[in-house]
């Protein structure tokens, strides 16, 4: 029977969503005969918090699906437990990237990652609070269904379960490595205010994550694919395709991935970015591992607390820490495609150094291009003014903090890299603490 991490990161609010990806993790039980650790790792507040245990212990008790709800408290015992037992250099500092205070999309998934590991899980499945399955026929349209009826497979093999395969065929014999499809709805980063503001500003501030070496017509696409993921088109059938996937087409609210790949490499613990979880789905690409891209999008949506006051300054932060983090991004991305096959060992699975030197190269790039992302960025929000005109006022007050954090990030993330063969060894042997039902 096939072990599997279907995992809820959240910190907010969201009894329904548990409900809902708990059917999910049914379905996975019972067309596929899964046994699946249902794993929602909770950093609400406590009141939230509270309400999430509720949910649980309404869910109804299903073969092959274990539930394990933890919090930030238990969370922390298992890393500590980890660090003891992994015995790495600097343990308190990893411990403070892979939970931090702040928020952090890539900390939250490695913390998923190593606990699959704990509990022997061969893949795991990402999923979002701040999403809800599409339906068909009045029921619900579940992406584990694509995502374990290929993943891990060899190619060759997965090449009969899909509809279409477009793989090239020098890779038929790897297996595999992530299943994804994409979202519908509402643009994936909460800036659309931004485009009906000022069109022009959208542009020149959406196409700062582009190198600045790309002609105007290449940023121009950029600009018109972004955040904006399947559109708005509603589930009309099933289509899968075998093949290189494009990061652009996968959003991590709907993916999976082997063991072989995030047991490997993590991701980017970087606070306070958005973006800092999809470093994974670029990896994939280029080291030419195969995946398979569906349509069983999920709908995307945007909770309140990211409109109004302190809510929109935290977010409006982190895409201003997102551009910054492609000045770094974006060369390490260029190596690891320069790479491809190379990157990987004899198993197919990404080798550490490959990908952490690079990313550790990275940290000591110049800043100039980063001073014109953020220049570009207060100007442009100067012009809408308002409260983007008061965020632009922060920014140039933040800037050389700003600049600072980005290049630290990398190196951070460098770190964790060097680190985890021996974090996921030592997970492997180490108890998963608090709630199970």
């Amino acid at each position: 029977m096939a072990r599997i991490c279907l995992t809820l990161p959240t910190n907010r609010a969201c009894a329904a969503t548990i409900a809902a990806v708990h059917e999910e993790a049914v379905h996975a039980a019972a067309h596929f005969g899964a046994e699946v650790h249902f794993l929602i790792l909770d950093s609400a507040a406590a009141r939230d918090r509270a309400g999430h245990a509720a949910a649980v212990a309404g869910l109804p008790p299903v073969p092959g699906v274990v539930v394990h709800h933890l919090g930030e408290a238990e969370q922390r015992t298992f890393l500590a437990a980890v660090l003891r037992r992994a015995r790495v250099a600097g343990a308190e500092k990893l411990l403070r990237l892979l939970l931090p205070d702040a928020v952090s999309y890539g900390a939250c998934t490695d913390r998923a990652f190593l606990l699959a590991a704990a509990l022997g899980c061969r893949s795991v499945h990402r999923r979002d609070s701040d999403s809800r399955y599409q339906t068909a026929g009045g029921r619900p349209v579940f992406p584990v269904h694509h995502e374990l009826a290929t993943l891990g497979l060899p190619a060759a093999d997965a090449a009969r379960r899909v509809d279409a395969d477009a793989l090239n065929p020098l890779h038929a014999h790897k297996p595999v490595s992530l299943v994804g499809a994409s979202f519908v709805g509402e643009m994936s980063v909460d800036i659309a205010e931004v485009n009906d503001l000022d069109p022009a500003v959208y542009h020149d501030v959406v196409s700062l994550w582009a190198p600045p070496h790309w002609p105007e017509e290449r940023k121009r696409a950029l600009v018109e694919e972004s955040f904006k993921g399947a559109g708005t088109e509603a589930f009309g059938g099933d289509h899968a395709v075998l093949g290189a996937v494009d990061p652009m087409r996968v959003d991590m609210c709907n993916v999976a991935f082997r063991r072989g790949v995030y047991e490997a490499v993590p991701l980017p613990p970087a606070t306070d970015t958005i973006g800092s979880d999809y470093f994974l789905l670029h990896l994939v690409h280029d080291a030419t591992l195969p995946g398979v891209l569906h349509n069983r999008h999920v709908v995307n949506y945007h909770t309140g607390e990211r409109k109004t006051g302190a809510g929109f300054t935290a977010y409006q932060m982190r895409f201003a820490k997102f551009l910054l983090s492609m000045r770094y991004f974006n060369v390490v991305y260029g190596e690891l495609a320069a790479a491809g096959a190379a990157l990987l060992d004899d198993r197919h699975r990404p080798r550490a150094a490959a990908v952490g030197e690079p990313v550790a190269r990275s940290a000591r790039l110049d800043r100039d291009e980063n001073v014109m992302r953020l220049t570009a960025l207060e100007i442009g929000y100067r012009k809408l003014g308002g409260r983007y005109a008061e965020f632009a006022g922060l920014l140039a007050a933040r800037g050389p903090d700003l600049l600072d954090e980005a290049a630290r990030d990398m190196a951070d993330f460098a770190l964790l890299i060097a680190a985890w063969e021996p974090l996921v060894r030592a997970s492997a042997a180490t108890d998963v603490p608090g709630t199970v039902r």
